[in-house]
């Protein structure tokens, strides 16, 4: 990976990634080609896979270690040292390598990388395999400037972060390097601007169970729908209150900073009868400074009160229970060395708007913070771009990313 090459090894690394179908439990092709990659480029590289057991005792994942898939799921992680690296200080460079499924609406073969005016299209283009290939040209990038650091730079590609960060979180909960890290940069897509804290989020689900009956007399049932109808009024003003009762800084600018969103519902089972059961599939979300476990209690007990509250003659419930993943929220003070040598670092490279920012998604950024490793997030593209249909980024913004994420690492490790 020479020098002169760099801005088209990058513009490769991102293509050939968003070529592979690495959706959950299909990482591996792709790990072992980038891992293959970084070794050429003269990186040393160590692999890990999670331990099931392990991160089942996770308050994160689900407590049963056969619904959480880790075998044949390798993450990895490429080191490059500088001058004497046990004087200086660690920065691991961090994106994940999975994507979500492609879906529809795909002009062309969503793992077809297609390349218009500049900008790069295919799944995974902005979440985030532009990001990792960005992450891999800025540590080389300051490998071929740089002759009087101390320290090391890692390079991670991790996987099943959309599944709660299944790699991300092995490597917080035991080191898979023969050293300390000092700081981590997540480079998913922040539009070039520097987060500091992440939204965590509480995944349950809500049941209703009513009375059936044939629908020629269905005055006789008691319908979980007519009851819905309450239970979803009374989630919006769940979250209304919210809104307005939990304030944080770095969100001021959202409209909604703890969106409720209903994601899914099942109801009934044949249509010439009352539907009788109902379960809706909720995500709710956690502010910084709150736990998953203080809003669960919160809402319980907003759903009692609509129970209370409602005429539902026959009805049972509402239940809830957690399902799925849950998201901690994240937080890096605005302080710490890393979040200066990034605003450092985009100062440096012609970016005025250096302000942290929160986010209202999750992400691998709060493993590692749980771990007491100071993270922000930064990256190049928009998370709107995320999961949707048409995947694009700007390459110019990833090539932007590179040289920030670059000029940061230099600011760090001479800190």
């Amino acid at each position: 990976m020479e020098d002169a090459s760099l801005e088209v090894t990058v513009r490769e690394i991102a293509a050939t990634l968003c070529s592979f179908e690495t959706t959950a439990g299909n990482e591996a092709p792709a790990q072992e080609w980038l891992q293959a990659t970084l070794e050429s480029a003269g990186f040393e590289v160590y692999t890990w896979e999670a331990d099931a057991e392990r991160l089942a005792n996770h308050p994160s994942f689900p407590d049963d270690p056969a619904l959480i898939e880790t075998d044949g799921r390798p993450s990895v992680g490429g080191i490059l040292e500088f001058g004497y690296p046990d004087a200086g200080k660690t920065l691991v460079l961090n994106g994940h390598v999975d994507v979500v499924p492609a879906g529809r609406g795909w002009e062309g073969d969503p793992f077809e990388p297609r390349w218009v005016d500049g900008r790069l299209t295919a799944r995974g283009a902005a979440d985030m395999k532009s990001g990792l290939a960005a992450c891999v040209g800025a540590a080389k990038a300051l490998e071929s400037s740089s002759t009087s650091l101390d320290g090391r730079i890692v390079v991670e590609s991790v996987v099943g972060e959309e599944e709660g960060g299944i790699g991300a979180a092995a490597a917080a909960l035991e080191n898979p390097y023969p050293f300390d890290r000092d700081a981590a940069i997540v480079a998913e897509p922040t539009e070039l601007r520097p987060v500091t804290a992440t939204e965590g989020s509480l995944m349950v689900e809500i049941g209703l169970e009513g009375r059936s009956a044939h629908a020629a007399t269905r005055w006789r049932g008691a319908s979980v729908l007519e009851a819905f109808e309450d239970l979803r009024a009374g989630l919006e003003a769940f979250e209304r209150e919210r809104t307005e009762r939990v304030v944080h800084p770095l969100y001021e600018e959202f409209q909604i900073p703890w969106p409720v969103c209903i994601g899914r519902l099942e109801a009934g089972e044949w249509a010439s009868s009352v539907a009788d059961e109902l379960t809706a599939s909720v995500r709710v979300g956690v502010a910084p400074g709150e736990t998953v476990a203080s809003v669960e209690r919160e809402l319980q007990a907003h759903l009692e009160g609509i129970a209370r509250e409602a005429d539902w003659g026959g009805i049972v419930g509402p239940t809830m229970e957690r399902f799925s993943i849950q998201f901690e929220p994240g937080v890096t003070e605005s302080d710490e060395s890393v979040v200066r040598a990034l605003q450092t670092g985009m100062e440096r490279t012609g970016l005025s708007d250096t302000s942290p920012r929160g986010a209202t998604y999750g992400a691998d950024s709060r493993h590692y913070v749980g771990a007491g490793i100071p993270t922000v997030v930064f990256g190049p593209g928009s998370i709107e771009q995320a999961h949707f249909p048409e995947e694009t980024i700007e390459w110019d913004s990833v090539e932007r990313a590179m040289s920030v994420i670059a000029e940061t690492a230099r600011v760090y490790l001479s800190s």
